[in-house]
């Protein structure tokens, strides 16, 4: 009995943590303390539930529960701190709420907004005064709902690893005095591509893992996803919120297509498009239309998404509008303008004009000390002298792509077709 109320109440938790911890950070204006308030309404739910029964509404009752906790907490600041005047307010304007309450609370008018909370505790996650690695961890707790094991698992790493950028991350918050808000006007499109560029990260890390035994780790997409369904939600109004959901929705929709029966990778061309999930695209397209819709400029993540749907859109691999998508990615050089941007829009010329053309873009990357690194160029490359029919040159070009990949499964990928 106890083991089914447990599950219930870790699905629950998964789901509201986040709606909890941004209601209470709005109040305590400290993210760490929001998190131990939050996290003393889950063990209250530990010890009640087993004997009283789940409750009715269960994320109503986590959140009255953490609200009490962080009213009790202001009080004992409210006295002895003159920067909590707002919040003396508050709290004559609230009340106390109790457990059994939590209906009336749910239906109160004086409930804020949560959308609002949730907006905030993203960006105050993403900002960039905390490292991009701290940036992702502090969101996958917080707004993910992972356990520091689960993120440790997911990328790699020591679970004290994990940890300890977590606890950096709110201690850094809070030395720097981060505001619990959401940014405007030009702050606003500052922040916001740090926010999206922190969703991406763990949705590429999901998409095709950097290092380890597995080609692909899908519950980072699906956190990733959830993330940037939410915020398109939240932020309706910003085409490039639209642009990213609509890339990841495509990219997703070919998980099941990504793997043969042993688990190996099959690379775009090669996969069998019957197996990928139309639904996702259609939802992709959805997206991708509401971000066309808005009428605002074009940014990196739309134009992603555009060339995604050139792939989504085509019904077999033959079938592919490879100019346009040579178009795109040319003009992804003018908007996000990088190395692996070039190299993708490489790709695309050689499949549009022929591998010679393709190849002397790959030429001109060659000299970029840090896309040397990049086992992708050599594999590009590697593929490009195959098909002009330089084989010596292909194999070392693709033994050298094997030796720098850090996935096991890219790496054997490539040492087969350098064999071959």
């Amino acid at each position: 009995m106890h083991s089914a109320v447990h599950q219930s109440i870790a699905a629950v938790w998964r789901i509201e943590s986040a709606r909890i911890v941004a209601a209470v950070a709005r109040r305590v204006r400290d993210l760490g303390v929001a998190e131990e308030l939050a996290q003393d309404a889950l063990v209250a739910a530990l010890e009640h539930w087993p004997k009283d029964g789940v409750p009715n509404n269960p994320g109503a009752w986590l959140m009255t529960t953490a609200k009490n906790r962080a009213l009790d907490w202001l009080r004992h600041r409210q006295m002895a701190d003159a920067r909590h005047e707002d919040i003396v307010r508050d709290l004559d304007a609230l009340g106390a709420l109790t457990v059994p309450d939590f209906v009336d609370a749910l239906d109160a008018a004086r409930q804020d907004d949560i959308g609002d909370d949730l907006l905030r505790l993203i960006f105050t996650a993403c900002h960039p005064v905390l490292s991009t690695d701290a940036r992702v961890a502090l969101t996958l707790k917080l707004l993910g709902g992972l356990t520091t094991h689960e993120i440790a698992r997911a990328f790699l790493v020591p679970e004290a690893t994990i940890a300890q950028r977590i606890v950096r991350a709110k201690r850094t918050l809070a030395d720097a005095s981060v505001p619990f808000e959401v940014p405007r006007g030009e702050q606003l499109a500052e922040r916001l591509g740090s926010v999206l560029e922190v969703v991406y990260l763990v949705f590429n890390e999901g998409y095709t893992a950097t290092s380890g035994g597995d080609w692909m780790r899908p519950e980072l997409c699906n956190e990733a996803l959830r993330l940037g369904r939410m915020l398109a939600e939240l932020a309706p109004d910003q085409s490039e919120v639209h642009g990213l959901v609509a890339l990841m929705e495509i990219q997703a929709s070919r998980t099941g297509a990504r793997t043969d029966a042993q688990g190996n990778p099959v690379l775009l061309t090669e996969q069998d498009r019957g197996r990928w999930d139309h639904l996702l695209i259609r939802r992709g397209l959805a997206a991708l239309a509401r971000a066309e819709a808005l009428g605002q400029p074009v940014g990196s993540y739309r134009l992603q998404a555009s060339i995604a749907a050139c792939h989504a859109r085509a019904p077999t691999a033959a079938d592919t509008d490879w100019a346009r998508i040579a178009a795109l990615y040319a003009e992804l050089m003018r908007v996000a303008p990088s190395p692996v941007v070039e190299l993708n829009r490489a790709v695309a010329v050689s499949m549009h004009e022929g591998p010679s053309a393709g190849l002397a873009i790959v030429e001109t990357l060659l000299q970029d000390k840090a896309l040397q690194r990049y086992h992708w160029l050599h594999a590009v490359r590697g593929d490009l002298l195959e098909k002009l029919g330089r084989q010596e040159e292909a194999r070392a070009a693709l033994r050298q792509a094997a030796a720098q990949a850090g996935n096991e499964k890219e790496r054997a990928l490539l040492e087969r077709r350098a064999q071959r």
